[in-house]
């Protein structure tokens, strides 16, 4: 950070003349670079997110953990040492966007000499090394114009459309970019929840309670679940996911009314049909009261000669 120019040592930019101990130390290990220039003390999860050099990664975090701030400093550290890197951060409103913005520029201005900014406004910045950082909102049609980028993090994961989770990850093809997702559980449905549970190896899983986090009191969590209740106690605080509140049934009563067993009422076709909808909407976490009219209308409608033939004779 001494110079303008740079080289490039394992993947990061250094200073090429005049570097110090401190700058190359700081280059290559952002935990240092978060200690030492930014005056934060990680904790021991926060440690190893700092040090993460994989592609894709799942923060299961308890709410007031760090989480944000932690990707923060990722996000200013890629930009600073990683010249002519695209970071995004999305989150479910623009306003949360903007907030983690904000602790991202706030890293840049605690540096002892902070890097020069030649485009600066509320939602982005970019660096004199050609690096930007730029904030949106979950929408897709708002994010489609961005083309390889090197670092995604989206905040609040759970409560981010799965429509934007598909728009943006082609993004990170060309690019091989890193994606973050960090958020605290919302049931078990969408992207978030099934690339913790079904995601597969490509994704290394951080998960944080409140019990682990040492700025928060268990007084505080007790009075915590007396208000909010188990269930949202567990997914706020525990990084559980729970059955969605808004379920009708949940997934296991769903799946124990199914059995080979029964005729079907409007023959197999119908039946096979009604069958796959309210699977597919189990999987994402529950039935809902409109999940379920949604399925038998899809399954209606795909057997809707069977049902006739059957039904038809009923009141005729």
């Amino acid at each position: 950070m001494t110079t303008k120019t740079t080289k490039t040592t394992m993947g990061t930019a250094v200073p090429e003349t005049g570097t110090t101990a401190r700058d190359l130390v700081w280059a290559l290990d952002p935990a240092r670079f978060a200690a030492e220039a930014l005056g934060i003390a990680p904790d021991p999860w926060q440690m190893r997110v700092l040090r993460w050099a994989g592609q894709r990664l799942i923060l299961n975090c308890s709410r007031q953990s760090g989480k944000s701030t932690i990707t923060s400093v990722i996000a200013a550290h890629t930009s600073i040492y990683q010249p002519g890197s695209l970071t995004l951060l999305v989150s479910p409103s623009l306003r949360q966007s903007s907030e983690l913005f904000r602790k991202v520029t706030g890293h840049l201005q605690q540096l002892e000499h902070p890097p020069k900014r030649i485009e600066d406004n509320k939602l982005s910045y970019t660096l004199e090394n050609g690096s930007r950082v730029v904030s949106l909102p979950s929408s897709d049609a708002t994010i489609r114009g961005f083309s390889a980028v090197d670092l995604l993090i989206e905040d609040e994961a759970a409560w981010v459309a799965d429509a934007l989770t598909r728009a943006v990850r082609p993004m990170l093809a060309v690019s091989q970019g890193r994606l973050v997702l960090m958020s605290s559980p919302f049931g078990k449905r969408g992207h978030f929840y099934e690339a913790w549970e079904h995601g597969g190896p490509n994704w290394d899983r951080v998960k944080v309670t409140a019990y682990e986090c040492p700025r928060i009191t268990p007084a505080f969590l007790a009075e915590e679940r007396a208000a909010l209740g188990d269930l949202w106690f567990k997914s706020e605080y525990l990084g559980e996911f729970a059955d969605t509140v808004d379920s009708a049934f949940s997934p296991a009563a769903v799946k124990a009314t199914v059995s080979d067993d029964v005729q079907p009422l409007f023959g197999a076709s119908l039946s096979t049909s009604l069958s796959t909808s309210l699977s597919t909407s189990v999987a994402r976490g529950g039935v809902s009261n409109e999940a379920v009219a949604e399925a038998v209308a899809e399954a209606v409608a795909d057997g809707a000669g069977q049902a006739g033939n059957v039904v038809a004779p009923l009141f005729g």
